[in-house]
């Protein structure tokens, strides 16, 4: 059992990952952005560290600050809650390097779950069924449009990166699919940096 961990996650994901902590005795450690300083989350917690400005992709899913603020800590262990980090398998990786437990899946789990193209590969492969949908990546809107078409509308376009809805958009005819899959790059490309 950790007598330390560390919440890489922020707003009512750290709450409810804190408010167990405390049930079960386990300290808690907050990171957070600039902007949310005076969140709850960051009060709640036995002890917080700010990890960067507003952007998350400069402070909640830079590796290099949250494996920091481990150390400073001495958490043992990072809860990552979901979305940000919690499917990144890099990340998983250099926390094990490092000697600080990952609370979930071992990394070669979510190199193969986290990929939204390769997870749909692996379903295929072990038999699970699946919608119908193009399994490989697409190279541009156009293209999209095209296999929207074969598939018949609507369809649902997904970033293979990220999660928690970022990078997803349903499409119902030509112009909603060219729109949407630009649309999930860019905020996929923004969120996650992927």
């Amino acid at each position: 059992m950790f007598t330390k961990i560390l919440i890489a996650n922020r707003g009512e994901i750290a709450c409810r990952v804190i408010k167990t902590a405390r049930k079960m005795g386990i300290a808690t450690v907050a990171v957070y952005s600039e902007a949310d300083k005076d969140a709850l989350f960051v009060d709640l917690a036995d002890e917080a560290v700010c990890i960067g400005p507003a952007a998350s992709k400069e402070s909640y899913l830079v590796a290099d600050k949250i494996i920091a603020a481990c150390k400073q800590t001495g958490a043992q262990a990072v809860h990552p809650g979901y979305g940000f980090l919690s499917e990144n398998a890099e990340f998983s990786r250099r926390l094990e390097e490092e000697g600080i437990k990952f609370i979930g899946p071992k990394h070669y789990s979510i190199a193969r779950m986290g990929d939204k193209i390769e997870s749909k590969k692996l379903a295929i492969a072990a038999q699970v069924n699946t919608i119908p949908g193009h399994n490989d990546a697409i190279a541009g809107p156009d293209e999209a449009v095209e296999i929207a078409k074969k598939i018949g509308y609507p369809v649902m376009i997904k970033a293979s990166a990220g999660g928690g809805g970022k990078g997803l958009r349903v499409a119902y005819n030509d112009a909603e699919a060219h729109e949407g899959f630009s649309s999930c790059v860019n905020e996929a490309r923004n969120s996650f940096g992927d």
